[in-house]
């Protein structure tokens, strides 16, 4: 929440400044806890008193912290006495470390040995640390003076706070490398080392470069803290494991949350801190700055950074999948097409192109994979129609919802999931399709059959009444235009193609071969009237392939129905005769070859 700066703005800043500021509110929000802790652990020494203004609290701080140093300045009430202890640089740097800002400019304008310092303060956090060159330089030459003179011995160790502010104005890589090196004690805490440097960085800007080049000003940039921060193992950090969540936390602190992010998704231990991953990602992806954290040394672009995190949502959205749990799998694979498309301006539209076709691209793949999961078209088209269900959120406009769910019955087709298929077209009103479907899956359960599989009769009894009622729902949709509807038809005589071709095996099971060769010879669309005249007719040329496959073993069926009944007047003379003469026009067709073996003893 202190990095994305939620409930507060960060003005002439960039984006990644802004969360180096947010980052430093965090640091500072927590030291003012500190603080208080200190003083309600010793109220007496402290005397804070009924006072609740925030430099009485530094003050009563100060009075525990420097309890051994004699009196302090501003309770100092006779001067004629030892002289009292100087605390401006201690109130100055206190009042900045715990966010006091005003406070802290209020002490520098009022002590006059703060004089000379209090304008660079000022400028310092009116600016947020986009100090001029000349100010730069100016709390350079100082720190060069407090660095010649030394640590003299003698010399009280809190005067170090001075030096450190000139530090933070100066914002100078040569000299805060050089502070640190003589000075390696100078922090007693990680949180006050990372508030110093997040304080003391500086945006390199281009058109300050040759007055800071020419001044030796060298900025201290972020890459430079996150440069120092990576030479450290982990385990450094974590104490080999003492304390885990340490490490991914001065990760977040040196804005650097992809690593952050992607250390916590690994860390599957007992505490499961891939939990926290996923939420965090989706926090820091809504708000569109990851691209900003990737971290020094990482070579990733924009979109490299939103789909590491897409990745970890949508992983852990699959487990709801896998569960059953729709509902939730649904709310985080719409977060994890987000992240993809830049968080939130995927949401209202404001993304740039690129960014709306990624996150498009992957909601139409996350909801495919939830629509084809049972329960799934219930979840997101509702109850009927397309319309009712929770697709709408994600899809306000009809066209594209029918797009994208007429894609979806395509893929359920190659991946053999034709019930949906057919479901999805019904919901979206392609009859004609969901029609083609029924006929597809009735041509296989009717050659399964003539092969004697248990469950074909089954199935093409429950697609026929499946086929009816489509045709039932189209005939009464408002929705079917005079195209579709003459698609419907053409697809209904299929149906009632392969119907008859049921009835036929139905009869030829049962023993009435008499019966069922009537109505093979009845049929159409493959000629064998013995009545009609020997023409050759290309019975294919106009025939369904989903009929076309049903062919081979009709017949055969009619031929072992021919082998069980009288010729007594040649008429089944002459059907023989046509069969063969079809099997032959169509020996390019490799039907199999037990039908040619009949059709020759036959003839």
């Amino acid at each position: 929440q202190a990095l994305v700066g939620e409930g507060s703005t960060h003005r002439n800043v960039s984006r990644k400044m802004s969360l180096v500021v947010g980052a430093r509110r965090h640091l500072e929000w927590g030291h003012e806890k500190y603080i208080i802790e200190t003083i309600n652990s010793q109220p007496a020494l402290a005397a804070l008193g009924g006072s609740v203004g925030n430099l009485q609290k530094i003050r009563a701080f100060l009075r525990v912290r420097l309890r051994d140093h004699g009196v302090l300045d501003f309770d100092a009430s006779d001067l004629r006495r030892q002289p009292p202890v100087d605390t401006t640089w201690q109130q100055i740097y206190f009042c900045l470390r715990t966010g006091y800002y005003d406070e802290a400019r209020q002490v520098a304008q009022s002590s006059r040995a703060a004089y000379n310092f209090a304008p660079l303060l000022a400028e310092w956090i009116t600016t947020n640390g986009a100090v001029s060159s000349e100010t730069a330089l100016t709390a350079s030459e100082e720190c060069e003076k407090m660095l010649r003179m030394g640590d003299r011995p003698g010399r009280p160790g809190y005067d170090r706070k001075k030096l450190l502010l000139y530090a933070i104005i100066c914002g100078c890589r040569r000299q805060i490398d050089r502070l640190l090196k003589d000075l390696p004690t100078l922090f007693n805490t990680i949180e006050d080392f990372l508030w110093f440097k997040l304080s003391a960085l500086r945006e390199y800007s281009s058109a300050s470069s040759s007055n800071v080049a020419n001044e030796g000003l060298v900025p201290y940039m972020l890459e430079d803290l996150q440069n120092y921060l990576n030479k450290f193992e982990p385990s450094y950090y974590t104490k080999s494991g003492k304390d885990p969540l340490v490490y991914p936390y001065i990760l977040l602190l040196s804005i650097q949350s992809l690593p952050a992010i992607l250390y916590l998704s690994k860390e599957v231990g007992e505490e499961g801190y891939h939990v926290d991953a996923v939420h965090i990602s989706i926090t820091l992806a809504d708000h569109g700055i990851l691209p900003e954290g990737v971290g020094s040394g990482q070579k990733m672009g924009v979109m490299d950074a939103c789909a590491e995190a897409d990745s970890i949502i949508r992983q852990y959205g699959s487990i709801y999948l896998r569960n059953g749990n729709l509902d939730l799998a649904l709310e985080y694979y719409a977060q994890a097409a987000a992240a993809m498309g830049g968080g939130e301006v995927s949401w209202i539209g404001q993304g740039n192109a690129d960014q709306q076709r990624q996150r498009s691209s992957m909601l139409k793949q996350l909801l495919t994979e939830i629509l084809l999961r049972d329960g799934g078209i219930q979840l997101l088209l509702g109850p009927s129609g397309m319309g009712e269900g929770e697709l709408k959120k994600y899809m306000m406009d009809w066209r594209s919802r029918q797009q994208f769910l007429l894609e979806a019955a395509h893929r359920c087709q190659e991946a053999g999931l034709y019930d949906k298929s057919v479901e999805i077209h019904k919901r979206v009103g392609a009859f004609a399709m969901a029609l083609q479907t029924v006929n597809k899956c009735l041509s296989d359960a009717v050659c399964a059959l003539a092969h004697n599989m248990l469950d074909g009769e089954s199935r093409a009894v429950a697609l026929i009444q499946s086929g009816n009622e489509i045709l039932e729902t189209a005939r009464y949709s408002s929705e079917a235009s005079v195209q579709d509807k003459d698609l419907i038809s053409e697809q209904q005589i299929i149906l009632r193609q392969l119907e008859a071709i049921l009835h036929i095996y139905r009869l030829a099971r049962a023993g009435q071969t008499v019966d069922a060769l009537r109505e093979t010879i009845k049929l159409p669309c493959l000629h064998l009237d013995p009545q009609s005249s020997n023409v050759s007719v290309d019975v294919f040329r106009n025939l369904s392939p989903h009929v076309q496959a049903c062919v081979p073993d009709l017949l055969k069926v009619a031929l072992n129905c021919m082998d069980n009944v009288r010729d007594t007047d040649g008429t089944l003379r002459a059907v023989k005769s046509k069969i063969a003469n079809l099997v032959a026009s169509n020996m390019s067709r490799n039907w199999p070859q037990d039908l040619y073996q009949k059709v020759a003893q036959c003839i």
